[in-house]
């Protein structure tokens, strides 16, 4: 499916939607475009084209073997009995091997037959004797009085599931899509019983077929959701880091014709944002696409409400997009996948529900490969604000209507200042870190020169000279100095 991203706004044309072989019924990109019953149509034809190759292949090899043996037998001539016996027992076990990988790749192997399913089903299964929990005690409730309401062909509804529960319990070692294709083809056969068989009206068809997809699908559900055994986790992971990448969009980068500022319209915008959010704690694929659809009807109103007008196509896809970058829903990609698989295909293919739901996929498709061209944006400004190194200027006040809203032109005006703030924050921080370092060198500096100069030049302490005898101690070497002064009194 093509989109395509205008000044006017993102715009899909709605024969896009739908299944690219022409049958009316919607498209889905994770059916390569095609509705559920063309692309069942598709991979069973893939699938014998496989299965035929693989027959011609083993009937290739058989013949060689046997030419090879006959070659071999006809350069040894006569050869004694108990070597012909052994020639024999080995020809007959390359035969049994041949046979063996003919019937590997043959369609009944794969699938199995009928009568095996029916002898393994009869085995007790620990996973349907296992404590149940409350949620499918009571969804199981739920279906045994809805049943009651038919007499015979309840019973024989209730029958058919069981044996389904039953037979899928030993099918868990098959891939996602073998086990995929199981649960449509019970679909399938069950709504054909019905209308066939039980003459059943359609509108109480759709209705029975909801409750088993309830029933089943609330116990198969911790075995399909998300198995390990494919990348729907490593997509879950992808998307969520894409989305985040992308926080700084702004609606008037997508034209989403919503006001926020009109209270009625943000809460429908939140109200929207926690549906698609509810979706992955739901685990019947029917109620997954009934949050999608209520999210999809919250984004309608919020648009009518803006414009005072009906919403289109054209408005709903954009709004959808900056709903979901907003939300950031948890496992994305597992939830889609899993209605996908899971989900009854009549769902899909037709209603609001399996509209809403193709728009979503639509949603998701552009969401990953988005770039500047789909926000009228260059490519240094998209580099730019990806990285995180900026993001989008807010509107200037020059660009503001005259009646535009006081509050809303002050709110951008602090919202400008404090970017600024921060940038200067960052700035100081990364000038005091700078100036940190220059210190610590400093000091190492220092100390470096003072350990070098000292290592250069020791100190060294001298021992203290002797003390100055005392002026009147005895001087046993100056003997020789003549005696002291003695006072003498004059008579006058």
């Amino acid at each position: 499916m093509s989109l395509k991203s205008e000044r006017r706004g993102i715009h899909v044309d709605q024969s896009e939607l739908l299944c690219k072989k022409g049958c009316g019924y919607y498209g889905n990109p994770a059916w390569q475009g095609f509705c559920s019953k063309c692309w069942r149509e598709e991979y069973h034809k893939a699938r014998q084209k496989q299965i035929q190759e693989d027959w011609e292949l083993a009937e290739r090899l058989q013949r060689e073997e046997e030419e090879a043996f006959a070659s071999s037998q006809s350069n040894q001539g006569a050869q004694s009995l108990t070597f012909s016996k052994f020639e024999e027992k080995k020809t007959n076990e390359k035969t049994r091997k041949v046979t063996t990988v003919k019937k590997f790749f043959s369609a009944s192997s794969r699938v199995g037959s009928k009568k095996a399913e029916i002898q393994e089903a009869k085995a007790p299964s620990p996973s349907i004797n296992r404590q149940t929990s409350i949620e499918t005690d009571r969804v199981s409730k739920e279906f045994i009085e809805f049943l009651k309401t038919f007499h015979k062909t309840g019973q024989e509804i209730y029958k058919q599931t069981k044996l389904f529960l039953e037979t899928m319990h030993y099918k868990r070692d098959l891939s996602i899509e073998e086990q995929s294709e199981c649960t449509q083809d019970f679909y399938q056969n069950v709504a054909e019983k019905m209308q066939t068989r039980g003459k059943v009206p359609p509108e109480r068809v759709e209705k029975i077929m909801d409750q088993i997809e309830k029933y089943i699908m609330t116990r198969l559900y911790k075995y399909v959701f998300c198995p390990e055994t494919t990348d729907d986790e490593k997509k879950d992971l992808a998307i969520q880091k894409r989305i985040r990448a992308l926080h700084w969009v702004t609606p008037q980068m997508l034209c989403v014709p919503v006001n926020e500022e009109i209270p009625e319209v943000s809460d429908m915008v939140v109200k929207a944002i926690t549906d698609i959010i509810e979706m992955d704690s739901k685990r019947v694929p029917r109620d997954k696409l009934a949050c999608i659809t209520k999210c999809s009807k919250h984004i309608f109103n919020a648009i009518k409400i803006t414009k005072n007008e009906p919403a289109s196509a054209d408005d709903f896809l954009p709004t959808l997009i900056y709903i979901v970058l907003k939300g950031n829903p948890p496992r994305l990609q597992s939830n889609i996948q899993y209605i996908t698989r899971f989900c009854n295909p009549s769902r899909l293919m037709t209603g609001e529900d399996g509209y809403y739901f193709t728009n979503l996929c639509c949603a998701v498709a552009f969401i990953e490969k988005l770039d500047a061209q789909s926000l009228n944006l260059n490519q240094e400004d998209f580099d730019r604000y990806m990285s995180g190194q900026t993001s989008p200027r807010k509107q200037e006040s020059e660009s503001w209507a005259p009646d535009a809203c006081l509050g809303v032109k002050q709110m951008y005006k602090n919202l400008d200042l404090l970017s600024q703030l921060n940038e200067r924050q960052e700035r100081i921080m990364n000038e005091a870190k700078k100036l940190e370092k220059d210190l610590i060198d400093w000091t190492d500096g220092i100390a470096k020169e003072v350990q070098d100069i000292v290592e250069k030049y020791p100190l060294e302490i001298k021992p203290p000279n002797q003390p100055l005898a005392a002026i009147d101690s005895e001087n046993v070497e100056n003997d020789k100095l003549p005696p002291p002064l003695q006072p003498q009194v004059y008579a006058g």
